[in-house]
């Protein structure tokens, strides 16, 4: 029995108690909340319903909870229920109404643990963006891990999500790129303001290689030539690197084409056509303190030129336009500002801005040996994302970067995430996957056969272990659903290791196949489904985060 039909059966006494009484349903909540007690000797399950409904429909909680105990007792999927405290209810299931969440997996397969919350719900999830002047950086790589976790978290849910990347190619860190390329090119040093590091050096001589004689056009003409191919060639490789990474996206738009295509103009026009924007020191403001800015933005600036807000405006009236009802930013930690200030774009644009969600990422720091890892060959200032990869593995670096809250900084220990040992997280993880992969086979090589989960008493899982494990993977469904409900992907990841824990546990508890074992017994049987719906739920959780599920390690 999942955590989701208890609470429905759980409502359904609660209504049969209430009305044989002639108290009012009306004041039971739509869904009751059911929880894994923190002490297993507790029970498998609390709720506390009683303590939520009883005063509002007249009774003593102790009392009502005494009525709803004897009225689910007389399920058989109920093994025992107590009351306890003031009214909390602790629930032990029966062994055969739990061996259901077992079928609930292997029946589900890879769609286990899915929903269809957001059924319908188009999202537009913005991630990276990083501007195409260098390598991908250790915050756009964890970006890059995270966005991707988070937009198959919501596709689990039943949303239909398209990956954006904004390709910031309009303003001046572009122009102080191209800047910086010119003078690799003539074997200068970079400009005071421009880009060092080998990689700039590179992509000079790859548009040198493409453009033989572009040094030799006139000044402006060599300028927009190395200005076009070098910005390619740098987004091209950023791209190559984030597929390497197992994140692609679905579009990758050009900031450049609102501004070329009159889309900022347009926007601007419309909202000092609806009054949604004032003249005010020679130039136009947006209204942002309206949705709790510090104050009010510059849209249009005093010498006619838009700030860089008019193009966030603008894009954001293009995605509505593209028909997108949620538009999801991922930012980095020095865009708090641009909470408020998109939020009140929306709202200026005539949406509600709800429509509008803003994550801040923070921070991420490599450690070695105690020490903070600070420099890259390549990119001479910053660690890049090829640099954890080439250090790690895309698994070890996409699952680190995954398993915390985005909102937090993080330190990754090279030397810990490099570990084939369980102090590893993600080595903990598949390795549990390719235990219980290895364990259907040598179950198959000696002539076991599971047979069909249908057919398996699994009533004879009766072991603490068993049961423990049994509800972990019951578990699943609703922690997909929080991680889509709450954006946080991480969510998926601990709770990954929360599975691999208890199947150590249970592995070390419970012999599955016994020496000299040459047929299946009841109980191999039934572990044997309990250790497949097991590795089910890890392939599951690990495609969700973007990470492999090996069979053998």
């Amino acid at each position: 029995m999942t955590p989701a039909a208890l609470a429905d059966l759980i409502r359904s006494a609660a209504v049969e108690v209430m009305s044989a009484r002639g108290l009012d349903t009306s004041v039971l909540p739509e869904s009751v909340t059911v929880e894994r007690p923190r002490n297993p000797e507790h029970g498998d399950y609390a709720t506390n319903l009683a303590m939520q409904v009883a005063k509002k429909a007249g009774v003593v909680p102790r009392e009502f909870a005494g009525w709803l105990a004897e009225e689910l007792t007389a399920y058989g999927s109920i093994a025992s229920v107590d009351v306890a405290g003031p009214g909390f209810l602790n629930l032990r299931i029966a062994a055969d109404a739990q061996g259901a969440i077992i079928r609930d997996v292997l029946v589900g397969g890879a769609d286990y643990g899915r929903g269809d919350a957001y059924a319908g719900l188009t999202v537009n999830l913005e991630f990276v963006s990083a501007n195409p002047t260098g390598p991908m950086h250790l915050g756009g790589a964890r970006w890059a891990a995270a966005g991707d976790a988070l937009g198959r978290v919501l596709q689990a849910q039943g949303a239909e999500v398209t990956r954006e990347y904004y390709f910031n190619d309009h303003g001046a860190q572009i122009d102080r790129f191209v800047h910086s390329l010119i003078a690799a090119a003539l074997g200068e040093p970079p400009p005071e303001d421009g880009y060092g590091g080998a990689y700039v050096a590179d992509i000079a001589s790859a548009v040198l290689e493409v453009e033989p004689g572009v040094l030799d056009l006139p000044v402006d003409a060599r300028h927009e030539r190395f200005r076009e191919v070098g910005v390619n060639l740098m987004f091209d490789e950023i791209k190559k690197s984030l597929h390497e990474f197992g994140t692609d996206f679905d579009v990758f738009f050009h900031e450049n084409s609102l501004h070329e295509s009159g889309a900022v103009a347009t926007a601007v026009a419309d909202l000092k056509d609806s009054g949604n924007l004032y003249f005010a020191e020679n130039a136009w403001w947006l209204r942002s303190t309206d949705q709790g800015d510090d104050k009010d933005r510059v849209l249009i600036k005093s010498d006619g030129a838009p700030a860089y807000i008019a193009g966030d405006v603008a894009y954001l009236r293009d995605k509505r336009l593209r028909g997108f009802d949620l538009c999801l930013y991922m930012l980095g930690a020095d865009h708090h500002g641009y909470v408020a200030r998109l939020k009140a774009a929306a709202a200026a644009l005539g949406d509600d801005p709800a429509v509008v969600e803003v994550l801040i990422g923070q921070m991420v720091n490599l450690v070695r040996d105690g020490e903070p890892v600070r420099m890259s060959k390549r990119a001479g200032t910053v660690v890049t994302m090829e640099d954890l990869v080439e250090a790690v593995g895309v698994d070890a670096a996409r699952y680190s970067l995954t398993r915390s809250s985005v909102d937090q900084a993080v330190d990754i220990d090279l030397d810990l995430i490099s570990k084939r040992t369980n102090e590893n997280p993600v080595f903990y993880v598949q390795y549990a996957h390719a235990r219980l992969s290895s364990l259907q086979r040598n179950a198959a090589s000696l002539g076991i056969e599971r047979g069909s989960v249908e057919d398996a008493d699994l009533s004879v899982l009766t072991h603490d272990r068993e049961g423990d494990l049994i509800r972990t993977l019951g578990e699943c469904p609703r922690v997909v659903a929080s991680a889509a409900q709450l954006r946080e992907p991480h969510r998926v990841a601990r709770y990954l290791e929360e599975v691999a824990s208890a199947y150590h546990k249970f592995y070390d508890s419970c012999r599955v196949i016994q020496p000299g074992d040459d047929r299946a017994t009841p109980l191999t049987v039934a572990r044997l489904q309990l250790c497949e719906a097991t590795r089910q739920v890890l392939a599951n959780g690990l495609e969700l985060l973007g990470v492999s599920a090996p069979e053998q390690m």
